[in-house]
């Protein structure tokens, strides 16, 4: 009797450990702000060592279509659960739209202003009168900060479209353009064309980039799934970066087919030290440095303190009890004793 009971325990835990696994597996997708390479290393991670799986996630892993890179009228819209994007998402939010920020895996802004070698830019107040890349000070607004703070007005500078803006670079039609900093420098130091870059970092001017976000909607509605999709993706980026030859070897594998591994290997080289400098904790944020990054949007303080509560994400543990399938065949198996015992224990009583 007791045998059958602990068979029937051992098949219903089996059952139920099965059932809760099925029903907590959840589709989502991630998407890219750009085309597969190594700057989102850490999410193939997550995916190929399987940890999304470990926490029920089944997760599509979307790059972007370059001409049109924007990630959050995709997110906001429900063509992605999460997305990736520039400290823009500030301003987004600033105008309304719920997104919430989960975590920022480059520390610094990795756009810069590239200008040839024999250029006379130095400093980004050498700028004046300097023919340049149009941008977006949605985008990039500390590209056109750094300027500004030099005491260059952008909008008296002659902007160019940035459509061809490599080859009007090389042609002399352009004096400098704004650059992804392991993207055409790359390029560039393959073809033997010396130039230099002039980056806001260098100037104290530091803002988040390579976001990772989701909406008030995702969080209210399934937190759980935010929760799990949080911490496996940032478990893929500690991988990574403990972990370089083989995550290059990966993003190569099954990802950025069109690259080469030397491109990604000088694209891992150079992004370490924006994803993991000294001092600061993976993906971290601060309330702080979201401010200064304010200001560098011309964002008011009061407009500011009204969007700024539930902008950061804040992971918190859960404080339930959660039962293990093992615990729950313990507690089941226990349950069914308990006629066995009583039975023994009248027996011994007679």
């Amino acid at each position: 009797m007791l045998l059958k009971g602990f068979i029937t325990a051992i098949s219903l835990v089996g059952i139920l450990h099965c059932n809760i696994a099925q029903a907590e597996t959840k589709h989502v997708t991630l998407q890219l702000k750009w085309s597969h390479q190594f700057q989102f290393a850490g999410y193939y991670m997550a995916q190929q060592k399987g940890f999304y799986k470990d926490v029920g996630l089944n997760v599509t892993i979307t790059a972007a279509d370059v001409s049109e890179p924007d990630t959050f009228s995709k997110v906001l819209a429900g063509q992605a659960h999460f997305g990736v994007g520039h400290s823009g998402i500030l301003q987004h939010r600033i105008d309304g739209q719920p997104l919430v920020t989960m975590a920022a895996i480059l520390q610094f802004s990795p756009y810069c202003w590239m200008v040839k070698k024999s250029s006379d830019i130095f400093h980004p107040r050498d700028f004046f009168n300097k023919r340049i890349s149009s941008i977006s000070r949605k985008e990039n607004a500390e590209l056109l900060v750094m300027l500004e703070r030099s005491g260059v007005d952008p909008l008296l500078l002659p902007a160019y479209l940035s459509n061809g803006k490599t080859d009007q670079w090389l042609n002399d039609q352009l004096d400098a353009m704004q650059v992804y900093i392991t993207n055409e420098p790359f390029i560039m130091r393959q073809q033997g064309i010396e130039h230099r870059l002039i980056c806001p970092q260098r100037y104290g001017i530091n803002v988040y980039s390579d976001i990772l976000y989701t909406t008030e909607n995702m969080l209210v509605q399934h937190p759980k799934t935010v929760e799990n999709f949080y911490q496996a993706s940032l478990k893929g980026w500690r991988y990574a970066m403990m972990n370089l030859d083989e995550s290059i070897a990966v993003t190569a594998k099954y990802y950025a087919n069109d690259k080469s591994h030397q491109e990604l290997s000088y694209e891992a080289e150079v992004l370490i030290d924006y994803i993991s400098p000294p001092g600061s904790k993976l993906g971290a944020m601060s309330m702080a440095k979201w401010r200064l990054i304010a200001d560098l949007y011309n964002i008011e303080q009061d407009r500011f303190d009204e969007v700024k509560n539930g902008f950061i994400y804040q992971y918190e543990k859960p404080k339930k009890l959660r039962l293990s399938w093992m615990l729950i065949a313990a507690i089941i198996i226990s349950v069914l004793s308990i006629p066995l015992y009583l039975r023994l224990m009248l027996k011994k009583s007679v």
